[in-house]
């Protein structure tokens, strides 16, 4: 894959591993990475994906049920 960048929508930072190491995106940054996703592991979260843009969102809030 070409190059690849990952831009953070969130309010606080968001961590990923590249070749193995933990990497720091801090909130309204971004980043690009040459290689693509080859070495990139992306934990879950909302995020929008846009021909090679990764738009990473804040987390969706769920709703507690009550009986």
């Amino acid at each position: 894959m070409s190059q690849i960048t990952i831009r953070s929508d969130r309010k606080d930072d968001y961590k990923f591993f590249y070749k193995g190491d933990e990497v720091v995106l801090g909130a309204g940054k971004i980043i690009s990475i040459a290689t693509g996703l080859d070495d990139v592991v992306l934990p879950t979260c909302a995020m929008k994906i846009i021909n090679n843009l990764i738009v990473i969102k804040e987390d969706v809030k769920h709703k507690k049920e009550e009986n």
